[in-house]
């Protein structure tokens, strides 16, 4: 205060890196980044290099601790290249020290250790005696990534020589840690115990291992309550995605050992918990969170705020001008398209840069506390009797299946992970060539893809199912996939002679938790019906379909061309019941945040979803790939389905690959010809599947279409 008083910036920004540093230490990852931020800015307007150099060092630190490898490397580069020009060797050695780090988080191996040298010899310079033996434990621990065991054990002896002080005490346990996962990973287990002894996730490893179970489970619980203690004090789905990416593994074993403790429900009850823990997180906590609306102009808003919207104009312009390249008559070049995506991918850069520049006030709204998971009985209660839930989960490289009805739990190990893989693969590859386009097809060769097609849903089906058939005492089943599951359309694997759509109605959701939310989720139970349709030469169907989806709808607001805009989404949207979206999708699986559906004059992508307020009981969305996702750390649902939920949709129709618009439009027709009178969604969909199988019988046309949330309401 004194020094804002008596006009000394300099000294309140020093101040101001001090605070942030202090959250820092204290592992208040979210205040300290905020802080950090914010320095920065403040050091950059009075022309303070030095600290805003330092402010960027800080930051690549704690993201390299929170595995956001490519924003510690940009803060490192930017660090690097001011303390070069300050002339400070040992913080630009640092700087470089962590932009090899970053290197060998993405797994740039080579790139890395050649960092890590160039920074040893600049610390050696320095004669700093400490940097080198840290620069040798952490080619360590790059070089145990990459499985060279070898090396990485004689550079962590290395190091450990180093860190005989009482006063780098901390160091050496951090290479007694390393040395016990070596020799660990080499099953020589008395030599890891008698390296490790602190660290409860590496210890549970060892104790289980070597047989002692119970002194595992304890080793685990603790590192876990030590995860979610770290998780809870970071802001920002982004951060805590991030943070889950190398601790999974926590959870798993977790979950092996609560199995294996006893057959009891208590036991059955516990490692379920640990499967929900380990689930969506952040998802469940954006679906806490409510919408907040953007507005639609930035006045008085900040710079920051202001250079958002540019972006996204300057994005929407680039997307058009690809597309016009893409369906251009005239020959297009390679050049140009590649110049284009070039520019695209820069502006997704920086606009993601300063969404994270962004403070709370003005970004997303601060975290509220909220439970990690909806407790069983309050998932029970969100089930009808009839009703069963089926979560898949993987333990290292095999999946369980855990059955939950309003009265039962049981676990059933199933497949493989590898072995699901390679059966998806084939399926995926089937689907390719059956669709228009792909190959001229005679009858014949139709009734040979079908086959073909119907072979890998029945290995599928074995691997998935078969295991656990006679369980599936219910009606209605609600598939919770895993990891590579989230591609696996459930309701198509075929048993020999029928699908499970013949046998069951079926829905899906992220989680149990998930579930339960959407089900208590208050939502529009009156009011029109918004049906946006943006129909193209390539897409002429469209037309047809939103046509009819309107003449089946209650209250129908209808919206065609440049008229379905973003803009009419955000202004009708929030009142309406029903949401039906008929338009081209595109999913990025290289930048996931970026996955979006073409509006009548923009581009709708996840980040504008964020700022949707969409309380709708239904939302379909009818395009290429709108059910796709990119599956991150903690089975985090990166896709169009993430920002409809967190819209405040209660359910939603999407497709998991691209479907031909004819039979789509087919398809919608009859979804919506019984969507008012059928007994649930659910029910409506499986009958609108068997009657355009009629018509369409390769799963190409009808398998995609998944609902997921609330359905089983009307």
């Amino acid at each position: 205060a004194f020094s804002e008083e008596h006009g000394m910036p300099r000294l309140v920004a020093q101040a101001d890196y001090n605070i942030a540093y202090l959250y820092y230490f204290r592992g208040q990852y979210g205040s300290a980044i905020e802080a950090l931020k914010a320095t920065r800015e403040a050091c950059r307007k009075i022309g303070d290099e030095y600290h805003e150099a330092l402010c960027a060092l800080d930051l690549s630190e704690i993201y390299l601790e929170l595995n956001l490898s490519e924003e510690a490397a940009e803060m490192a580069e930017e660090g690097l290249a001011s303390f070069r020009r300050l002339r400070m060797g040992y913080e630009a050695a640092k700087s470089l020290g962590y932009l090899a780090i970053a290197h060998g988080q993405q797994g740039k191996v080579l790139g890395a250790l050649e960092l890590f040298a160039e920074a040893r010899a600049m610390f050696v310079r320095e004669q700093n005696s400490v940097w080198p033996a840290l620069i040798d434990l952490y080619q360590a621990l790059i070089l145990f990534g990459a499985g060279r065991l070898f090396e990485a054990r004689r550079s962590c002896l290395a190091a450990l020589e180093s860190f005989r002080s009482p006063a780098l005490a901390s160091k050496a346990i951090l290479c007694r840690l390393l040395l016990a996962r070596i020799a660990l990973r080499m099953s020589d287990l008395d030599a890891a115990r008698r390296e490790c002894d602190r660290a409860a996730g590496v210890q549970g490893q060892i104790e289980q291992a070597a047989g002692g179970r119970a002194a595992a489970y304890d080793s685990y619980r603790e590192a876990q309550r030590f995860l979610e203690t770290l998780r809870s004090s970071l802001r920002g789905e982004e951060l805590k995605i991030a943070f889950m990416k190398n601790k999974l593994e926590v959870y798993e074993s977790l979950v092996e050992l609560s199995l294996g403790r006893s057959p009891s429900g208590e036991a059955l009850e516990e490692a379920f918990s640990y499967v929900e823990q380990a689930k969506s997180r952040s998802l469940q906590e954006l679906i806490l969170r409510a919408a907040v609306p953007a507005s639609a102009a930035s006045a008085g808003k900040s710079d920051l705020v202001r250079r958002v919207s540019e972006l996204r104009e300057e994005l929407n312009w680039y997307y058009h001008r690809i597309e016009a390249e893409q369906m251009a008559p005239e020959e297009r070049t390679a050049e140009r398209l590649e110049r284009l995506q070039s520019q695209v991918q820069a502006h997704e850069s920086e606009l993601l840069r300063v969404l994270r520049e962004l403070p709370d006030s003005e970004g997303q709204p601060r975290e509220l506390f909220v439970p990690p998971r909806l407790p069983l009985p309050a998932i029970r209660a969100a089930l009808p009797a009839d009703t069963m839930i089926v979560e898949y989960f993987r333990v290292g490289q095999r999946l369980l299946a855990f059955l939950l009805t309003r009265d039962t739990l049981d676990v059933v190990p199933v497949a493989l992970v590898a072995r699901v893989e390679h059966l998806l693969r084939l399926l995926q590859f089937q689907l390719s060539w059956a669709r228009p386009g792909a190959a001229h097809l005679t009858p014949a060769s139709e009734e040979a893809l079908l086959a073909s097609a119907q072979t890998h849903l029945s290995e599928l089906y074995q691997e998935l199912l078969a295991p656990l058939r006679t369980r599936l005492q219910a009606d209605h089943l609600i598939f919770v996939p895993h990891d590579v599951l989230h591609y696996v359309p459930f309701h198509a694997l075929y048993d020999g002679r029928q699908h499970l759509i013949d046998s069951f109605s079926v829905s899906y959701a992220p989680s149990a938790t998930i579930y339960g939310l959407c089900h208590g989720r208050a939502t529009n139970r009156a009011g029109p019906s918004l049906i946006l349709g943006v129909p193209d030469p390539q897409t002429p169907f469209i037309l047809d379909e939103v046509q009819s989806v309107a003449a089946r709808l209650p209250q129908p607001e209808l919206y065609l061309g440049r008229e379905a805009s973003d803009g009419v989404l955000r202004a009708r949207g929030e009142a309406s019941r029903f949401i039906h979206i008929a338009t081209h999708g595109f999913f990025r699986s290289d930048n996931p945040m970026f996955s979006g559906i073409r509006l009548g004059g923009s581009y709708l992508t996840l980040y504008d979803l964020y700022s949707l307020r969409l309380p709708a009981e239904l939302i379909a969305l009818s395009g290429c790939v709108t059910g796709l996702n990119v599956i991150a750390a903690g089975d985090e649902l990166l896709g169009l389905v993430r920002g409809l939920f967190r819209a405040g949709a209660a359910a939603l129709l999407v497709a998991l690959w691209e479907v031909p618009d004819r039979s789509t439009a087919e398809f919608m027709t009859a979804f919506y010809d019984r969507i008012l009178t059928a007994p649930n969604r659910a029910a409506a969909l499986r009958d609108a599947i068997r009657e355009i199988r009629k018509r369409y019988p390769h799963p190409l046309h009808w398998a995609p279409f998944l609902l997921s949330g609330r359905v089983l309401a009307n």
